[in-house]
């Protein structure tokens, strides 16, 4: 018992250390204009970035929350407890309802079935209607997105277990847990469900895929090794949301490398890059692009790993997880600024501000622009041209 409430007290310590840590200095150090948020510069737009459309879906925002694109439609929560269906194209609300609980995570969907998931570890699923199915207990409480597909709602909770609930019941089917670390990073990560296999990545460095209908594990491969002598340290969380370009699976972690694996050939590694970031990466078919623990922005190609370009002039500006548009890359800030870079050369083309809060949750490429949920509760459509 004294370990884990040892380990619970060390797991809230971690967000006001990791925030310290983010920034580039000790708690105890004077500041330090060396990682001041780079100022933003005038340069001529090659590009025009303009708000489409934006809807009110709540309240709030956080790491844990996330849009999740289906189609037409997008669904979103906040952690007020309110949970929306929104038409992509033109922002209309499809329908808008509420949990009556706080939130710590969600959405995800399928278009079907939509799940969030209550601070107390509650999991809560909604029909395609927005009328509530189920509610079923996760193992502990939840801080990553619910991911919903081939008959599966599950979550990641911070035991590091991953659960598979019943889509239409919300029986549990099936529980997978691997050992953690003494901490881990409060940031965005993500899930994924693909051909029936669900790809997580764990706080231990590792990728692990599942195959969802019987909870087995079919493979685990390795982003990063934890070095170092403090628990601090050692931390090395995969980031960000598991990226699938063809044969290649590719992950990122914190203070660890990015990796690509080769699915056709079992999982082996293609190449690897040691690469520290905080959000995560997006991938095209040519490129792997992430910001680091700095905010330097890179692009690796993805056939070899080799460095294409890096962009420096966004540093210690709080870069969201980014997404990949027909005409650029895209990055949230910490002042609700969203930019877009060259996909060839990483030159600055445009910028818009969406909010003053910072965007804390992954960006989300849409064919018509790229969705931002915003610090402040609204999820706003940036249309590019």
């Amino acid at each position: 018992m004294y370990s884990a409430i040892s380990r619970r007290i060390a797991r809230s310590a971690l967000i006001a250390l990791t925030a310290a840590t983010l920034a580039g200095c000790s708690m105890f150090s004077s500041h330090n204009p060396r990682y001041d948020p780079a100022p933003l510069t005038d340069y001529p737009a090659a590009i025009s970035a303009n708000i489409a459309w934006s809807v009110s879906i709540g309240s709030g925002s956080g790491y844990g929350f996330a849009p999740a694109l289906v189609g037409d439609s997008v669904y979103a929560a906040t952690p007020s407890g309110s949970v929306s269906k929104i038409n992509v194209a033109s922002g209309a609300v499809l329908w808008q309802t509420s949990t009556d609980d706080k939130l710590s995570a969600g959405a995800g969907s399928d278009g079907n079935t939509t799940a969030v998931v209550a601070v107390d570890g509650m999991v809560i699923a909604f029909d395609g209607q927005g009328k509530e199915k189920w509610r079923s207990k996760a193992s502990s409480a939840v801080s990553i997105p619910p991911v919903v597909g081939a008959g599966i709602v599950a979550v990641r909770s911070s035991d590091y277990r991953i659960q598979g609930f019943d889509e239409q019941t919300g029986e549990l089917r099936w529980s997978v847990q691997r050992p953690g670390p003494a901490l881990a990073l409060k940031t965005n990560m993500q899930m994924l469900i693909v051909d029936g296999m669900l790809v997580s990545g764990l706080p231990n460095g590792r990728l692990v895929a599942i195959d969802v209908r019987s909870g087995n594990v079919q493979w685990e491969g390795t982003i990063s090794v934890s070095q170092g002598a403090t628990d601090l340290e050692r931390i090395s969380d995969v980031v960000g949301a598991p990226q699938l370009q063809g044969p290649l699976l590719c992950g990122v972690s914190y203070q660890g490398r990015m990796v690509c694996f080769d699915l056709t050939q079992g999982g082996r590694p293609v190449w690897e890059q040691y690469f520290s970031s905080n959000t995560g990466m997006a991938t095209d078919s040519r490129q792997a692009y992430s910001a680091s623990q700095r905010d330097i922005v890179h692009a690796f190609a993805l056939n070899d790993g080799h460095e294409v370009w890096k962009q420096s002039d966004l540093a210690n500006r709080r870069l969201s997880s980014p997404a990949v548009t027909p005409q650029a890359v895209a990055f949230g800030d910490l002042e609700g600024y969203v930019h877009f870079l060259s996909r060839t050369d990483g030159q600055l083309l445009g910028r818009v501000q969406v909010g003053g809060d910072a965007i804390v949750s992954p960006l989300v490429a849409a064919p018509n622009g790229v969705l931002v949920q915003t610090g402040s509760g609204n999820l706003v459509l940036v249309g590019v041209n």
